[in-house]
Protein backbone atom coordinates (compact mmCIF):
# COMPACT_ATOMS: atom_id res chain seq x y z
CA UNK A 1 0.00 0.00 0.00
CA UNK A 2 1.33 3.01 -0.70
CA UNK A 3 2.84 5.20 1.92
CA UNK A 4 1.23 9.30 2.89
CA UNK A 5 4.60 10.56 1.56
CA UNK A 6 4.26 9.36 -1.85
CA UNK A 7 0.66 10.30 -2.27
CA UNK A 8 1.86 13.96 -0.96
CA UNK A 9 4.27 13.92 -4.11
CA UNK A 10 1.85 12.72 -6.26
CA UNK A 11 -0.51 15.55 -5.28
CA UNK A 12 2.76 18.28 -5.66
CA UNK A 13 2.34 17.24 -9.29
CA UNK A 14 0.42 19.23 -11.53
CA UNK A 15 0.58 17.18 -14.87
CA UNK A 16 0.14 14.07 -12.92
CA UNK A 17 -2.67 15.27 -10.82
CA UNK A 18 -4.04 16.27 -14.09
CA UNK A 19 -3.46 12.80 -15.34
CA UNK A 20 -4.98 11.41 -12.37
CA UNK A 21 -8.01 13.60 -12.68
CA UNK A 22 -8.83 12.69 -15.97
CA UNK A 23 -8.72 9.15 -14.89
CA UNK A 24 -11.02 9.31 -11.81
CA UNK A 25 -13.60 11.43 -14.03
CA UNK A 26 -13.61 8.95 -16.81
CA UNK A 27 -14.10 5.88 -14.89
CA UNK A 28 -16.88 7.85 -13.03
CA UNK A 29 -18.41 8.09 -16.72
CA UNK A 30 -18.29 12.25 -16.09
CA UNK A 31 -16.62 12.75 -19.15
CA UNK A 32 -18.25 9.99 -21.66
CA UNK A 33 -17.70 10.65 -25.78
CA UNK A 34 -20.68 11.84 -27.61
CA UNK A 35 -22.37 9.12 -29.58
CA UNK A 36 -21.47 11.36 -32.92
CA UNK A 37 -22.30 14.49 -35.08
CA UNK A 38 -24.30 17.35 -33.33
CA UNK A 39 -25.41 20.38 -35.33
CA UNK A 40 -23.77 23.47 -34.41
CA UNK A 41 -27.19 24.65 -33.51
CA UNK A 42 -27.17 22.68 -30.20
CA UNK A 43 -24.22 24.88 -28.80
CA UNK A 44 -25.34 28.13 -30.14
CA UNK A 45 -25.54 29.84 -27.17
CA UNK A 46 -22.17 29.80 -26.54
CA UNK A 47 -19.69 32.33 -27.71
CA UNK A 48 -17.02 31.79 -29.81
CA UNK A 49 -13.35 31.57 -28.58
CA UNK A 50 -11.06 34.70 -30.47
CA UNK A 51 -8.30 33.81 -31.82
CA UNK A 52 -4.59 35.04 -30.21
CA UNK A 53 -2.81 36.03 -33.03
CA UNK A 54 0.10 38.51 -34.08
CA UNK A 55 2.23 38.32 -37.31
CA UNK A 56 5.55 37.02 -36.94
CA UNK A 57 4.74 34.36 -34.02
CA UNK A 58 7.04 31.54 -33.57
CA UNK A 59 4.78 28.96 -33.77
CA UNK A 60 0.84 28.68 -33.52
CA UNK A 61 -0.84 26.70 -31.92
CA UNK A 62 -4.25 25.08 -34.03
CA UNK A 63 -6.75 22.89 -31.43
CA UNK A 64 -9.52 20.95 -33.07
CA UNK A 65 -12.22 23.28 -31.56
CA UNK A 66 -13.67 24.82 -28.26
CA UNK A 67 -15.34 22.82 -25.47
CA UNK A 68 -17.83 23.59 -23.57
CA UNK A 69 -15.20 24.75 -20.78
CA UNK A 70 -13.70 26.19 -22.59
CA UNK A 71 -16.41 28.54 -24.91
CA UNK A 72 -17.88 29.02 -21.21
CA UNK A 73 -14.64 30.38 -19.69
CA UNK A 74 -13.52 32.17 -22.91
CA UNK A 75 -10.03 30.58 -22.27
CA UNK A 76 -8.56 27.98 -24.59
CA UNK A 77 -7.86 24.56 -23.44
CA UNK A 78 -9.57 25.19 -19.85
CA UNK A 79 -10.60 21.78 -18.86
CA UNK A 80 -8.66 20.99 -15.50
CA UNK A 81 -7.74 17.24 -17.67
CA UNK A 82 -6.62 19.23 -20.63
CA UNK A 83 -2.89 18.69 -20.68
CA UNK A 84 -2.08 21.96 -23.06
CA UNK A 85 -0.68 23.98 -20.45
CA UNK A 86 1.49 21.59 -18.52
CA UNK A 87 2.99 20.21 -21.86
CA UNK A 88 3.32 23.93 -23.05
CA UNK A 89 5.88 24.49 -19.60
CA UNK A 90 7.57 21.16 -19.58
CA UNK A 91 8.46 21.39 -23.14
CA UNK A 92 10.01 24.86 -22.56
CA UNK A 93 7.39 26.89 -24.45
CA UNK A 94 6.83 28.28 -21.98
CA UNK A 95 9.99 27.95 -19.77
CA UNK A 96 9.52 30.43 -16.70
CA UNK A 97 6.63 28.45 -15.49
CA UNK A 98 3.29 26.94 -16.30
CA UNK A 99 0.43 28.95 -17.22
CA UNK A 100 -2.83 29.45 -16.44
CA UNK A 101 -5.59 29.19 -18.85
CA UNK A 102 -6.74 32.86 -18.23
CA UNK A 103 -2.97 33.78 -19.11
CA UNK A 104 -3.70 32.64 -22.95
CA UNK A 105 -3.52 36.13 -24.11
CA UNK A 106 0.32 36.98 -22.60
CA UNK A 107 1.16 34.05 -25.16
CA UNK A 108 2.01 36.43 -28.28
CA UNK A 109 3.76 39.35 -26.78
CA UNK A 110 5.79 37.58 -23.84
CA UNK A 111 6.57 33.62 -25.97
CA UNK A 112 5.74 34.94 -29.88
CA UNK A 113 3.00 31.61 -29.79
CA UNK A 114 -0.30 31.69 -30.66
CA UNK A 115 -3.49 29.83 -30.50
CA UNK A 116 -6.80 29.28 -33.37
CA UNK A 117 -8.56 26.02 -33.80
CA UNK A 118 -9.48 24.34 -37.01
CA UNK A 119 -13.11 24.62 -36.53
CA UNK A 120 -14.58 27.91 -34.13
CA UNK A 121 -18.12 26.22 -32.98
CA UNK A 122 -17.85 24.51 -29.92
CA UNK A 123 -18.70 20.94 -29.27
CA UNK A 124 -18.73 18.48 -25.96
CA UNK A 125 -16.12 16.99 -27.83
CA UNK A 126 -14.24 16.17 -31.47
CA UNK A 127 -16.85 13.89 -32.79
CA UNK A 128 -19.42 15.81 -32.46
CA UNK A 129 -17.40 17.80 -35.49
CA UNK A 130 -18.41 15.94 -39.01
CA UNK A 131 -15.23 15.32 -40.96
CA UNK A 132 -16.49 18.01 -43.98
CA UNK A 133 -16.08 20.61 -41.80
CA UNK A 134 -12.76 20.27 -40.52
CA UNK A 135 -11.62 19.84 -44.13
CA UNK A 136 -13.07 23.30 -44.94
CA UNK A 137 -11.57 24.60 -41.75
CA UNK A 138 -8.10 23.77 -42.90
CA UNK A 139 -8.82 26.08 -45.72
CA UNK A 140 -9.58 28.72 -43.38
CA UNK A 141 -6.64 28.11 -41.27
CA UNK A 142 -4.63 28.41 -44.70
CA UNK A 143 -5.80 31.93 -44.92
CA UNK A 144 -4.79 32.74 -41.36
CA UNK A 145 -1.62 31.21 -41.58
CA UNK A 146 -0.91 33.26 -45.05
CA UNK A 147 -2.10 36.46 -43.24
CA UNK A 148 -0.22 36.26 -40.19
CA UNK A 149 3.05 34.15 -41.40
CA UNK A 150 3.98 32.66 -38.17
CA UNK A 151 7.14 30.56 -38.23
CA UNK A 152 5.52 27.42 -37.95
CA UNK A 153 1.92 25.89 -37.37
CA UNK A 154 1.44 22.86 -34.43
CA UNK A 155 -1.29 20.65 -34.72
CA UNK A 156 -2.44 19.64 -31.40
CA UNK A 157 -3.39 16.41 -32.65
CA UNK A 158 -3.68 13.64 -35.23
CA UNK A 159 -7.00 14.15 -36.75
CA UNK A 160 -6.51 17.74 -37.08
CA UNK A 161 -3.51 16.68 -39.58
CA UNK A 162 -5.70 14.31 -40.98
CA UNK A 163 -8.40 16.91 -41.70
CA UNK A 164 -5.57 19.82 -43.39
CA UNK A 165 -3.85 16.67 -45.40
CA UNK A 166 -7.36 15.77 -46.76
CA UNK A 167 -7.77 19.49 -48.02
CA UNK A 168 -4.09 19.64 -49.59
CA UNK A 169 -3.91 15.97 -51.33
CA UNK A 170 -7.71 15.39 -51.64
CA UNK A 171 -7.59 11.84 -49.80
CA UNK A 172 -7.31 10.73 -46.65
CA UNK A 173 -3.70 10.19 -45.25
CA UNK A 174 -2.02 6.93 -45.44
CA UNK A 175 -0.59 4.68 -42.41
CA UNK A 176 2.82 5.26 -43.59
CA UNK A 177 2.75 8.53 -44.03
CA UNK A 178 1.58 9.83 -40.97
CA UNK A 179 4.34 10.90 -38.35
CA UNK A 180 4.40 13.39 -35.35
CA UNK A 181 6.66 16.43 -35.48
CA UNK A 182 7.67 18.19 -38.00
CA UNK A 183 6.77 17.54 -41.53
CA UNK A 184 8.19 17.62 -44.94
CA UNK A 185 9.00 21.44 -46.16
CA UNK A 186 6.67 20.39 -49.11
CA UNK A 187 3.91 20.69 -46.62
CA UNK A 188 4.10 23.96 -45.21
CA UNK A 189 1.11 26.08 -45.40
CA UNK A 190 -0.08 29.30 -46.42
CA UNK A 191 2.76 29.26 -48.90
CA UNK A 192 2.26 31.95 -51.49
CA UNK A 193 4.77 33.02 -53.96
CA UNK A 194 3.48 36.64 -54.49
CA UNK A 195 4.04 37.95 -50.65
CA UNK A 196 6.91 39.69 -50.21
CA UNK A 197 8.24 38.60 -46.77
CA UNK A 198 7.31 39.36 -42.81
CA UNK A 199 7.26 42.95 -43.48
CA UNK A 200 3.81 44.01 -44.83
CA UNK A 201 4.56 47.03 -47.87
CA UNK A 202 8.12 46.35 -47.63
CA UNK A 203 10.21 49.18 -49.47
CA UNK A 204 11.72 48.36 -52.96
CA UNK A 205 15.72 46.89 -51.60
CA UNK A 206 14.77 46.38 -47.92
CA UNK A 207 15.03 43.42 -45.60
CA UNK A 208 12.60 40.98 -44.52
CA UNK A 209 13.18 38.81 -41.82
CA UNK A 210 15.25 36.45 -43.08
CA UNK A 211 17.73 39.39 -44.35
CA UNK A 212 16.39 38.71 -48.34
CA UNK A 213 15.76 41.87 -50.12
CA UNK A 214 11.53 42.33 -50.36
CA UNK A 215 11.57 42.42 -54.29
CA UNK A 216 8.37 40.20 -54.27
CA UNK A 217 10.36 36.64 -54.00
CA UNK A 218 7.59 34.87 -52.20
CA UNK A 219 6.83 33.64 -48.95
CA UNK A 220 7.57 29.66 -48.86
CA UNK A 221 5.11 29.27 -45.99
CA UNK A 222 4.89 27.69 -42.20
CA UNK A 223 6.81 24.65 -41.22
CA UNK A 224 3.87 21.94 -40.08
CA UNK A 225 4.22 20.28 -36.54
CA UNK A 226 2.11 17.74 -36.15
CA UNK A 227 1.61 17.25 -31.61
CA UNK A 228 -0.40 15.00 -29.86
CA UNK A 229 -3.92 15.78 -28.63
CA UNK A 230 -3.72 17.64 -25.07
CA UNK A 231 -7.23 16.25 -24.15
CA UNK A 232 -8.25 14.11 -21.27
CA UNK A 233 -9.90 11.61 -23.20
CA UNK A 234 -6.84 11.18 -25.35
CA UNK A 235 -5.30 8.35 -24.00
CA UNK A 236 -3.46 6.82 -26.81
CA UNK A 237 -0.14 7.78 -25.77
CA UNK A 238 1.86 7.35 -22.41
CA UNK A 239 2.59 10.78 -20.56
CA UNK A 240 6.48 10.11 -21.41
CA UNK A 241 5.37 9.70 -25.46
CA UNK A 242 3.51 12.81 -25.36
CA UNK A 243 6.68 14.71 -23.37
CA UNK A 244 8.93 13.63 -25.87
CA UNK A 245 7.02 14.92 -29.02
CA UNK A 246 6.35 18.31 -27.14
CA UNK A 247 10.05 18.26 -26.36
CA UNK A 248 11.24 18.71 -29.75
CA UNK A 249 9.21 21.51 -31.02
CA UNK A 250 10.16 23.32 -27.02
CA UNK A 251 13.91 22.96 -28.42
CA UNK A 252 13.40 23.94 -31.88
CA UNK A 253 11.23 27.15 -30.89
CA UNK A 254 14.10 27.50 -27.77
CA UNK A 255 16.95 27.73 -30.81
CA UNK A 256 14.58 30.10 -32.83
CA UNK A 257 14.30 32.68 -29.50
CA UNK A 258 17.96 32.81 -29.35
CA UNK A 259 18.74 33.54 -33.14
CA UNK A 260 16.01 35.95 -32.73
CA UNK A 261 17.85 38.20 -30.29
CA UNK A 262 20.87 37.68 -32.39
CA UNK A 263 18.95 39.71 -34.98
CA UNK A 264 18.43 42.48 -33.23
CA UNK A 265 17.74 45.12 -36.01
CA UNK A 266 18.16 48.82 -36.52
CA UNK A 267 16.77 51.01 -38.42
CA UNK A 268 19.10 53.23 -41.07
CA UNK A 269 17.40 55.75 -43.31
CA UNK A 270 14.35 53.94 -43.42
CA UNK A 271 15.80 50.57 -44.10
CA UNK A 272 15.78 47.53 -42.07
CA UNK A 273 18.74 45.71 -41.29
CA UNK A 274 19.98 42.71 -39.61
CA UNK A 275 22.71 43.38 -37.12
CA UNK A 276 24.24 40.14 -37.60
CA UNK A 277 23.00 37.22 -40.23
CA UNK A 278 20.40 34.77 -39.41
CA UNK A 279 21.51 31.24 -38.95
CA UNK A 280 19.57 28.34 -41.13
CA UNK A 281 16.43 27.45 -39.72
CA UNK A 282 15.49 23.92 -38.41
Amino acid sequence: MPSQPSKRKRADDPVASTESLAAEKTRKGKRRRSEGYTSPSSYDHLPPLPDTIIPNLLCLFVGLNPGIQTATKGHPYAHPTNLYWPLLHASGLTPDRRLAPSEYVSLPEKYSLGNTNIVSRATKDGSELSKAEMVVGAGVLDEKVKEWKPEAVCLVGKSIWEAVWKWKHGRGIRKEEFKYGFQNETENMGRNNKDVGFFDGAKKGSKNQDGEDGKGRGWDGARVFVATSTSGLAAGLSRKEKEDIWAELGGWVKKRREERKQLMVKRKGGKVEPVEKENDVV
